[in-house]
């Protein structure tokens, strides 16, 4: 099992930045995947940005692409998931969970991923 902690949410203004980060520690293979969802109030989960753990594949939402960049790095023993965030819209605004997937496929699909962060905050205000 992979355990997940998000940070780096807050409220931005339309046109600004964010980075999200995830701290993942635990039980990891190098086939792991790991991405970001979102969830908005009264809507269900959806899709962000996925990156195998090689770094040969990646999957953005349509949504995000040319905005949002997913990377990952490693320091010590903890790996970490970077979503940066540019050119932030008002629908952008949700709760962002860091997801990981044992498979080195990045996948899109919700019920793929085994283990979930507890979410950060997003909010971008108009």
């Amino acid at each position: 099992q992979v355990q997940l902690v998000e940070s780096g949410g807050g409220l931005v203004q339309a046109g600004g930045s964010l980075r999200l980060s995830c701290a993942a520690s635990g039980r990891f293979f190098s086939s792991y995947t790991m991405g970001w969802f979102r969830q908005a109030p009264g809507k269900e989960r959806e899709f962000v940005a996925a990156r195998s753990w090689t770094g040969d594949r990646t999957n953005y939402a349509d949504s995000v692409k040319g905005r949002f960049t997913i990377s990952r790095d490693n320091v010590k023993k903890t790996a970490y998931l970077y979503l940066q965030m540019n050119s932030l819209k008002v629908e952008d605004t949700a709760v962002y969970y860091c997801a990981a997937r044992g498979s080195n496929y990045p996948s899109t699909a919700t019920d793929e991923y085994e283990d979930w962060g507890q979410g950060t905050q997003v909010i971008v205000s108009s």
